[in-house]
């Protein structure tokens, strides 16, 4: 699991977003932000800085962009 905040991990997956490198995303349990890549990789991201709220909000933009956020 990598922590950080809102900024890095939108600047980490930026370059991924309007590819098809990003397969799914979803919060987790424990509100973290998960993605699964086309190569079977899984990153978990806890963003220290931003509310439940702000994450919901960039799943939608990841959705908006083609990305499959799971439930």
């Amino acid at each position: 699991m990598k922590t950080c905040s809102l900024n890095h991990f939108l600047e980490a997956v930026k370059p991924w977003i309007d590819s098809d490198y990003i397969r799914t995303a979803h919060l987790d349990a424990d509100g973290n932000f998960v993605l699964s890549f086309a190569d079977g990789v899984k990153n978990i991201y806890r963003i220290d800085d931003c509310n439940k709220m702000q994450m919901e909000a960039i799943l939608e933009d990841f959705r908006e962009k083609g990305i499959r956020i799971l439930k």
